[in-house]
């Protein structure tokens, strides 16, 4: 992404915010309990994670306490698999705008993204309570958390250009992404920690850079733990290669999107 579609970007921030919040009221509209909803489906996916995994499946949580252990994971990864999910179908979803006037392309996934960080942001709260429920006091390490974040946002905005562009040229996409988005459960360190992997299978989370957002979230968070700098810093090397892909595949073909939704 060069400096001039930066530019273009900055230009059309009123638009961006627009359909940034645009995004945010459709989601909750008609909704009972309106953006509880955030807070509700990893406080509820981190209860059934403790009961089968921690106490029916006793599959070791570092020392941490289940809970928090899961829901550390679990707020990145649902960033992450609905940002992905929303802003590879943006470009579909929006072909009155695509076809009727111009902007800039991009704004679309990004838009999805940002609406996305209101729910991570809403959810991240709930922190406030569970940390002191269970006596953990983060310490000076906290800084790393942002840090971890907008690792993932990086990350889940150049995939998520990625998976829209090709979305756009091969429907099949839509049909697939779910069970991607299934698989990279199981494959990323949500449901165990890292250091409970084979030494011969390690090599699978060093190139998996949701593995050293997660492990980073739940270090930077709890303290005693050490934070592993150098799989941190491959998970962001993974995630810049990923944006750089992603945005340069999506403006190179960004012109035949308007021909083929």
């Amino acid at each position: 992404m060069n400096l001039s579609r930066l530019q273009e970007l900055f230009q059309s921030r009123e638009l961006l915010y627009f359909l940034t919040w645009r995004d945010v009221k459709i989601r909750y509209k008609q909704t009972l309990l309106g953006a509880t909803w955030a807070v509700l489906q990893p406080l509820i996916t981190m209860v059934v994670f403790t009961v089968f995994f921690g106490r029916l499946a006793n599959i070791p949580t570092g020392g941490m306490p289940g809970p928090i252990f899961y829901y550390l994971a679990l707020l990145p990864w649902t960033f992450f698999a609905a940002g992905i999910t929303n802003a590879g179908n943006s470009l579909i979803t929006n072909t009155d705008l695509l076809t009727k006037v111009y902007f800039p392309r991009a704004i679309l996934p990004a838009s999805t993204i940002l609406a996305g960080l209101v729910d991570l942001a809403i959810a991240s709260a709930l922190m406030g309570v569970l940390l002191p429920w269970y006596g953990v006091t983060p310490d000076l390490e906290a800084f790393a958390w942002p840090l971890a974040i907008l690792v993932l946002i990086i990350l889940t905005l150049g995939a998520g250009m990625l998976i829209a562009a090709v979305n756009v040229m091969y429907r099949d996409v839509k049909y697939a992404l779910p069970f991607v988005v299934q698989l990279l459960l199981f494959v990323s360190p949500v449901i165990y920690p890292t250091e409970k992997i084979p030494d011969g299978y390690r090599w699978l989370m060093l190139i998996n850079p949701l593995s050293g957002i997660i492990e980073t979230s739940r270090s930077a968070i709890v303290p005693g733990r050490a934070i592993d700098w150098q799989h941190f810093g491959i998970s962001a090397l993974i995630a810049c290669v990923v944006f750089f892909v992603g945005s340069t595949y999506f403006y190179r073909v960004q012109r035949r999107f308007a021909d083929l939704v």
